[in-house]
């Protein structure tokens, strides 16, 4: 990746934006930047973000029901009992394991949305690979990465604390932990979109 500024800095467009202009830039001769709406779009925002959706519902929720069915079940309370603290043993080894692997799921998700943006370049926009990968390496600076990376620990704590917060309110009954583990769902992802707005107006200020 080039280490150096385009012109104007980055812009930073919204999946929908990217869908519908690779066709219509093709009609002015302007196709092969859909490379560069790819690649800046799923470095800054599209990998970190997908990734930390998913997450929440595939961990977050995890955790929610996990905590809630222990607490049903009141071996929260004998974890007290026995003298373990719930936090030390059932919190903090969640919130750790997820703050470590999001980043390597906003990777991953980074090179699967550019390989599938490659093939779609290829397929519909008739550009080669070598190509799309030049005009990549051309158009994307390496803060772009690093930007994504950095936002994906921020997103997987809230995820996790949200998902051990709401399991550990939950009452004595099957039904709360239904309810919790939706709250922690729909609360995860809205603060999860609210953050990502607001480091992107932080980023936007800076200028990186």
């Amino acid at each position: 990746m080039s280490t150096t500024r385009p012109a104007g800095g980055e812009r930073r467009p919204d999946f929908l934006a990217l869908f519908q202009s690779a066709v219509p830039m093709q009609r002015f001769g302007a196709d092969i930047y859909a490379a560069d709406l790819l690649g800046i779009a799923m470095f800054r925002e599209l990998g970190p973000l997908m990734a930390a959706i998913l997450l929440t519902a595939r961990s977050g929720s995890a955790f929610a029901a996990e905590l809630g069915t222990m607490k049903v079940n009141e071996e929260i309370d004998a974890m007290r009992t026995i003298g373990l603290d719930p936090m030390e043993v059932l919190v903090m080894p969640r919130v750790i394991g997820l703050v470590l692997v999001l980043p390597l799921l906003t990777f991953y998700a980074d090179i699967m949305g550019l390989l599938g943006g490659a093939v779609m370049a290829n397929v519909v926009l008739d550009i080669s690979f070598v190509r799309f990968a030049r005009q990549i390496s051309e158009a994307v600076t390496l803060w772009s990465f690093w930007i994504g990376i950095i936002k994906a620990p921020l997103f997987a704590f809230i995820i996790a604390v949200v998902g051990c917060y709401e399991g550990m309110m939950v009452e004595l009954s099957a039904e709360s932990v239904g309810r919790q583990t939706t709250r922690a769902v729909v609360e995860a992802v809205f603060l999860v979109i609210v953050l990502d707005a607001l480091l992107s107006i932080m980023f936007s200020i800076l200028g990186v």
